[in-house]
């Protein structure tokens, strides 16, 4: 009986494999006829048409209603259009700017080549999972990126010139004046005319170009209105370069030539315990006083602690060339990403650029002023030109007010001393965006 049974055995487990490879192969085989049921034949010229479809030349060419942008708002057949070739062309006047003028290459070269890849079609660069989408979020929705390139700043500066002449800090204070009162002119400007509709938020956050601070920009404006992040970020920057054009006129218009050619006496010898205790000593006031600005006076004083301490070298170096060289490259990459057709090509970027330029000048002019008022009430003269250092363009607005002296008399040199109200400037534009983030 039990070799009856193993033979039964034996003969069903040499059928049951077969059994179930013809039983697969006819699902197998079903399968290949229903896809070769379904597959249609496409001639080359179809495939063509399709690769065609998925080029940027389609979809320059045949906008279509409904189309989302990487962020998944709906942009309209202007803007896929002929917006963005109109923002890549601006692309290429920012290259220009940067390599054939020389103005703020270190910026507007990675800010004009990431609002090349904002613009290019179907790639979704800037979205979430994109290339310098990435970048933004990591960098500037964190406000990471201007507090690095602030830390960088701090060990590259020297404070010695304001602490030499600690009246400096007022010229430094009125240049501030532009931010204030552009703050105003923007708030006006929605109140009077039916064009422009800012909030109070975004008008603080455009008045900071008067600062003529980039990474302060970029900081107030990614807090307060990050959508207009890529208009604030290239007027400040673009000012920024632009200021042996636009300060000299208004130097020459608010001074004398008498005044002009005032000699200041040599700065004396600031000594090392002095610049130690500086950066400490100005970041217990902000805690104290202002807290709002402690992000940027912290970054700004711990990399001139650094610095000044002289027993971090590499640390100090690192700062001042690797670490500010490597944040800068990303974050023009990431300010770029707001370049996208749909979000600058609006009036309120127009109302952005002059109201920058409004601000610049009239932080310029305050300083200039303030360096006359205190003329009246000093027996040291100040020469009215280092008062248009005020603004924290550093050190470019000092080398300006030294080289417009100096065409004046070619044996006055005013660039140390123009240096005070400069770096003055900078602590300035920071304490006035802490008061406009404060207050907004």
């Amino acid at each position: 009986m039990k070799k009856i049974f193993l033979s039964f055995l034996l003969i069903f487990s040499f059928f049951i494999p077969s059994t179930l490879s013809a039983s697969q192969n006819e699902h197998i085989s079903s399968e290949n006829v229903q896809q070769e049921e379904s597959y249609e034949s496409r001639s080359i010229a179809h495939m063509f048409y399709n690769f065609y479809k998925s080029t940027g030349i389609y979809a320059f060419l045949n906008p279509t209603d409904g189309v989302k942008n990487a962020k998944g708002e709906e942009i309209d057949k202007f803007t896929q259009s002929f917006g963005r070739i109109i923002m890549i062309l601006i692309a290429f006047v920012l290259f220009y700017l940067a390599i054939a003028k020389g103005f703020e290459p270190l910026l507007l070269l990675p800010i004009g080549f990431g609002g090349l890849l904002a613009n290019i079609p179907l790639a979704n660069i800037i979205g979430d999972e994109g290339f310098t989408g990435i970048l933004y979020n990591v960098g500037i929705s964190s406000e990471l990126f201007p507090l690095l390139i602030f830390m960088g700043v701090g060990a590259m500066t020297d404070f010695g010139p304001l602490l030499a002449n600690p009246r400096m800090a007022l010229l430094g204070a009125a240049a501030q004046f532009g931010i204030f009162g552009t703050l105003v002119g923007a708030v006006a400007l929605s109140q009077f005319t039916d064009i422009f509709d800012f909030t109070l938020k975004e008008a603080a956050a455009i008045s900071i170009i008067g600062g003529a601070d980039g990474p302060t920009s970029i900081f107030i404006a990614s807090k307060l209105a990050p959508e207009m992040l890529g208009a604030i970020a290239v007027a400040a920057y673009s000012y920024m370069a632009l200021v042996p054009i636009i300060q000299p006129p208004i130097m020459k218009l608010f001074t004398t030539k008498e005044e002009r050619v005032i000699k200041m006496k040599q700065l004396r010898e600031v000594s090392k315990l002095e610049k130690i205790l500086f950066p400490i000593t100005v970041l217990m006031l902000s805690i104290l006083i202002l807290p709002e600005s402690t992000p940027l006076i912290g970054a700004l004083t711990f990399g001139n602690l650094i610095r000044e301490s002289g027993v971090a070298e590499r640390l100090s170096d690192t700062m001042q060339n690797s670490l500010i060289n490597i944040i800068t490259i990303f974050l023009g990459l990431a300010v770029g990403t707001t370049l996208a057709a749909e979000t600058f090509l609006v009036a309120e970027t127009l109302a952005i650029l002059v109201l920058g330029l409004v601000a610049f000048a009239i932080g310029t002019a305050s300083g200039v002023l303030m360096a006359k008022l205190m003329n009246k009430f000093s027996k040291e003269k100040i020469n009215p030109l280092i008062g248009s250092a005020g603004v924290s363009a550093v050190p470019m607005a000092a080398r300006v007010s030294n080289q417009v002296g100096m065409k004046e008399d070619p044996t006055n040199v005013l660039l140390m001393h123009a240096m005070g109200p400069n770096v003055a400037g900078v602590i300035g534009s920071a304490v006035a965006a802490g008061v406009l983030i404060s207050i907004f």
